[in-house]
């Protein structure tokens, strides 16, 4: 008997020890995003930020500021396991929050122009004793408070800080693909977060949760439904809804924006047209724009897509975007709302190569759009492609605000389950130098307004979110979530430096782990262009859906839709020649540019074969062929998955178990799939070269035959 209850004792130790090693990742599944705040396990650097954390002077109160104390309390109790205590008056505060017209202000030396801070600007401004944080809004100070807050949770000092921060971008936007019904197109985190049946009365906890991670990187605005609109979202029930939302987010700086169909005087208000030359059609837009008004007083405007596959618009009535935008425009104008007018557009019987088509369109409009108006530009000149050239729009059209328009959500790069971090695909596109203006006349330039001082700015994500514990589907989907926000904040930033921030927010701060962590992310979107999309190919993805390779397909019901239009590969070659004896495309770059990519040894290997035609045997600068070159990509890709995948196994005990192996599942998926675009597309692209797969390469394994006959009917996102 003594023998057993020894036993049950010694069991009953080991148990206790379990609990307390699972206790220390809590059953982490990712829902907390990089707002985790676990404990500081440095007891010196716990020490160090405690006293900054020890007490809150904060005046007057209001709902973001009741934000700010709550944000402030659950920080200091997961970070640093103290409470922050209320301070009856500045002088006894560690840490102040205060207005730039605070009377308390005054005995303290500060050195700046503190007007110039805006309305989200904020200076953090640290003494001996204290912390400030000042602003001239609750919002301001808000955003200050994230700051400070991301410094803690990255280890920073707090030391003789005198740091302003103020937005390059004014509109911060999330775009959300989301129907009414639930349902998101090109989403892969499961259904929208948005359940439009039960509001406006069911006002769930996530999109509170929504809002502040929002908030913490500075997004200001968001479109909860699909830019494809459905006209019901301007019908009273469903302003009612969207009224709820925007009720929610106002604390936390954030607008609500509406994307609507240019066809909605005709389907919800009665009238038999919608030109926009028509004063009829003029005053609806200007009754229902009141009336939205009326219901949310900061309502930020619309968001618009016409004329682009299958949508209606202006130009059915043989108007222009500038006619379209400025009507919507005008009817905001007395609110101070904006319209963002998409430039994704390619007529339907346009007989110009696909990727001159928005140039030509928009670009004659130069100047001719409203002061309120934003013309989104995708990053690109196709379509989210893993590697594009800059969209020849940007620093083309100086006289017309234009918006980046970033996908976040991956159509193009492995859905949610193929790890791909996007900070180096964001900031490859904003320091591209267009050369427009000469020299230093970057994309980043064009839509901060610095290039040609133009007062709106904007630049949108299309959301990744979804109902997924996780919200984004993958763990590390959330940092391009996270990098879109901080870059869209201030664009000058590093991928590496965000990346750098949101592993040590989200996964661990140990430091082997953070640099290891940091290798497979800054590395990872290359690695997906080179086994879908090396050498400048693009639009290689299957049909529809675009989940796997699909290079072969050429029967969609327009020649653009279909990879073979854009890779045209034959006996000859491969690539599209968009030089003078092809599309002439690069003629809508400046003329640094079209010198480049005229000559295909002037031009960037990652871009060859966008811009060119050339035989299989071309000389590249490695001494190589094309055909070995690009072979070596599809390989030199998919053995890089799998040496991401080694390297995340090999930190196991430095993640918490759940997010560990949530991550490890998606990898293998990702060795796998990348294979198989490896396998599939070297197959194809071997029936034109004719040529062998260079030695020592692996025999791919299964015939081409078998690639095109795999068939996904129900992959997720589908438009």
């Amino acid at each position: 008997m003594k023998t057993l209850f020894m036993l049950l004792v010694v069991l009953s130790s080991l148990i206790g020890r379990v609990a307390i090693a699972q206790d220390k990742f809590s059953g982490e599944d990712g829902y907390r995003l990089w707002l985790k705040y676990d404990l500081i396990e440095d007891n010196a650097q716990r020490q160090q930020y405690s006293h900054t954390l020890q007490s809150l002077f904060i005046a007057p109160q209001s709902d973001t500021t009741r934000i700010i104390q709550h944000e402030l309390k659950i920080a200091s109790h997961g970070l640093l396991s103290q409470p922050i205590k209320p301070a009856a008056n500045a002088k006894q505060a560690s840490l102040l929050m205060l207005k730039s017209d605070s009377p308390e202000l005054k005995q303290f030396k500060i050195h700046h122009d503190l007007n110039k801070l805006g309305q989200e600007g904020y200076l953090l401004h640290s003494t001996a004793d204290q912390m400030l944080i000042i602003a001239n809004s609750d919002i301001g100070l808000l955003y200050g408070t994230f700051d400070l807050l991301r410094r803690i949770q990255t280890g920073q000092s707090l030391n003789k800080l005198d740091h302003i921060e103020i937005p390059k971008i004014q509109l911060r936007m999330l775009n959300h693909w989301d129907d009414l019904d639930r349902h998101t197109e090109r989403g892969y985190a499961g259904e929208s977060i948005f359940d439009w049946h039960k509001l406006p009365d069911y006002k769930e906890q996530r999109y509170y949760d929504y809002a502040r991670a929002n908030a913490s990187i500075g997004i200001n605005g968001i479109v909860p439904n699909n830019v494809n609109a459905n006209s019901l979202i301007l019908t009273p029930a469903y302003l009612q809804k969207v009224k709820a939302l925007a009720d929610i987010f106002r604390p936390y700086g954030i607008k609500v924006y509406l994307s609507i169909k240019f066809s909605s005087p005709q389907q919800i208000g009665g009238l038999d047209t919608s030109d926009p030359a028509e004063q009829k059609v003029h005053d609806w837009w200007q009754k229902k724009t009141d009336e939205i008004y009326a219901l949310i007083p900061d309502f930020g405007g619309y968001l618009v897509k016409a004329n682009s596959e299958g949508q209606p618009g202006p130009g059915d009535y043989g108007r222009t975007h500038a006619e379209g935008a400025n009507m919507l425009a005008r009817a905001l104008k007395p609110h101070g709302g904006n319209v963002l007018w998409r430039a994704f557009v390619y007529a339907h019987d346009a007989k110009a190569e696909r990727s001159l088509q928005a140039y030509n369109e928009f670009v004659p409009l130069d100047g001719k759009f409203d002061d309120n108006v934003s013309v989104q530009v995708k990053n690109g000149p196709i379509d989210f492609q893993p590697r594009e050239p800059f969209s020849p729009l940007f620093g083309a059209m100086p006289h017309t605000s234009l918006a980046m328009e970033f996908q976040i959500t991956q159509e193009y790069l492995g859905f949610s389950t193929h790890l791909a971090y996007l900070g180096t695909l964001y900031e490859e596109a904003l320091d591209a130098d267009t050369h427009t203006e000469g020299p230093g006349s970057t994309v980043a330039k064009v839509i901060d307004g610095s290039l040609d001082s133009l007062p709106l700015t904007a630049m949108a994500g299309v959301a990744n979110i979804g109902m997924d514990r996780n919200w984004t589907g993958h763990i590390f989907g959330q940092a391009n979530w996270y990098v879109f926000g901080r870059l869209a904040w201030n664009d000058q930033l590093s991928a590496a430096d965000i990346a750098d921030e949101w592993i040590k927010m989200t996964l661990t701060d140990d430091k082997q782990s953070v640099n290891t962590i940091k290798d497979m992310m800054m590395g990872s979107r290359e690695l997906i262009v080179d086994y879908m999309t090396p050498l400048g190919l693009h639009h290689l993805m299957d049909t529809g859906h675009h989940y796997g390779p699909g290079p072969w397909v050429d029967n969609l019901g327009r020649a653009d839709w279909n990879p073979t239009y854009y890779h045209r590969a034959d006996e000859q070659g491969i690539g599209l020649d968009r030089t003078a004896s092809g599309t002439n495309a690069i003629s809508q770059y400046a003329p640094y540019w079209q010198k480049i990519f005229a000559d295909p040894k002037k031009t960037p290997q990652e871009l060859l074969l966008w811009f060119h035609h050339l035989s299989w045997d071309y000389t590249m600068p490695s001494g190589d062929t094309l055909w070995n070159e690009l072979v070596k990509h599809y390989y030199h890709g998919a053995k890089g998955v799998e040496k991401m995948q080694k390297q995340w196994l090999a930190i196991k005990d430095q993640i918490e178990p759940n997010q560990f192996e949530q991550v490890k599942m998606a990898l293998a998926i990702q060795v796998k799939e990348a294979k198989w675009w490896r396998d599939a597309c070297v197959l194809y692209f071997q029936t034109f070269s004719k040529r062998p797969i260079p030695e020592g390469l692996e025999r791919p394994e299964h015939s081409l035959e078998y690639y095109q006959s795999l068939k996904f009917p129900y992959a997720p996102g589908q438009g």
